[in-house]
């Protein structure tokens, strides 16, 4: 049973012996690089850089649900991206309101 899932998966036209397996599973790097940014401090973060994590996640999340075969590989990858690039922003603007409300406060 496991052979044929295997052998299954092999000879999918988006499996690995295909470019449409070999992209997305290479894309997983940019996910797990800004996971490690999670400990990075917030001020270090661009905004520019972290609009296109998410947008390119979300457009191509809806993207991978449209073309034929169906890869779900790219999807989860996209997924990901979005995810990790909305936590992202939300730190940053989070720390950028919260510095700016200090300043505040200071100056008074």
């Amino acid at each position: 049973m496991a052979t044929s899932k295997l052998q299954a998966l092999w000879n999918h036209p988006a499996g690995p012996k295909t470019i449409h397996f070999w992209a997305p599973t290479f894309k997983w790097g940019i996910s797990i690089a800004n996971v490690a940014d999670f400990s990075k401090p917030p001020e270090n973060l661009s905004y520019p850089q972290q609009m296109a994590v998410a947008c390119t996640g979300l457009i191509w999340s809806r993207y991978s649900t449209v073309i034929t075969p169906k890869n779900w590989n790219l999807f989860s990858v996209n997924v990901a991206m979005a995810g990790t690039g909305l936590y992202q922003l939300y730190r940053k603007i989070q720390h950028d309101y919260s510095s700016e409300a200090e300043a505040a406060v200071a100056k008074e």
